[in-house]
């Protein structure tokens, strides 16, 4: 058996590992999936009527049709904090040393954790998506949208995922990891999210419109009303790939620091 059969073999085997830790905790998946599906209950229900009374036809009919990209953007956050812990717990409970003594590929253990992270998120993303159109989201995008619209879904999920591994190597303990829970879980409400970055104060209004966030909603919104903008969606994938590789890299170095000590 070759390498890249090995890696690939251990690779599935970490990826079981951290599913069945998902099925035996469900409250992870529950946090995951019930904490956007109440913010969108909430904004639907309570503060659609304003919000979407002054966005107007951006709003591209229900308001649900244009908070749904920012909920799924929210989906990922919720995600990857879960991640974080999983990776911290595993670290500092000396898990992961002792896989650097067994006959596991190192690059495994890592893409175990972002694979897993990967069809945990998605799948959280599809339930968000079937509540969504219960409460009227109607999307106008053709199979090329979707599919587009698809891919930068998973390139974000991975960027976030990447960080949350990085980050939990790095933090000594959970609580170390709340930075960063705090910083993925709040960006999103400053942002394109809930509403145009043009009707907010003028101190707020150019962050919201250059942070990482607005550009992949903006890209998302687009591609499911069926009015896709270039560059817009590049801007998106330009960003999920840097963080995505800035992720990768500082996890694979914290990784082999931990395998070297």
């Amino acid at each position: 058996m070759t390498t890249m059969a090995f890696t690939a073999r251990d690779s599935a085997t970490m990826t079981r590992r951290t599913l069945r830790h998902a099925v035996r905790y469900p409250v992870t998946m529950i946090v995951s999936v019930g904490v956007p599906v109440l913010l969108l209950l909430l904004f639907t229900g309570v503060f659609g009527g304003a919000l979407e009374a002054g966005l107007g036809a951006a709003a591209h009919g229900a308001y649900v049709n244009y908070i749904l990209p920012g909920i799924l953007v929210m989906t990922a956050a919720y995600g990857s904090s879960v991640t974080a812990l999983g990776v911290n717990r595993d670290s500092t409970e000396g898990i992961i040393g002792r896989f650097a003594t067994m006959a596991i590929s190192p690059a495994a253990v890592l893409s175990g954790y972002v694979t897993s992270s990967l069809l945990r998120t998605l799948t959280s993303m599809a339930m968000v998506i079937a509540v969504a159109f219960g409460l009227g989201f109607r999307p106008a995008a053709d199979a090329t949208q979707w599919l587009t619209a698809a891919g930068v879904t998973v390139l974000l999920v991975l960027a976030l995922t990447w960080l949350a591994v990085a980050v939990g190597l790095a933090a000594k303990t959970a609580e170390g990891t709340s930075g960063f829970t705090l910083l993925v879980q709040l960006l999103p409400f400053i942002s394109s999210a809930f509403a145009a970055p043009g009707q907010m104060s003028e101190s707020v209004r150019w962050f919201a419109a250059n942070e990482p966030f607005t550009p992949v909603i903006d890209a998302l919104r687009g591609l499911l009303a069926g009015t896709p903008d270039g560059g817009t969606a590049l801007v998106a994938v330009a960003w999920c790939a840097g963080l995505a590789l800035a992720g990768y890299l500082w996890g694979r170095a914290l990784f082999r620091r931990d395998l070297n000590r």
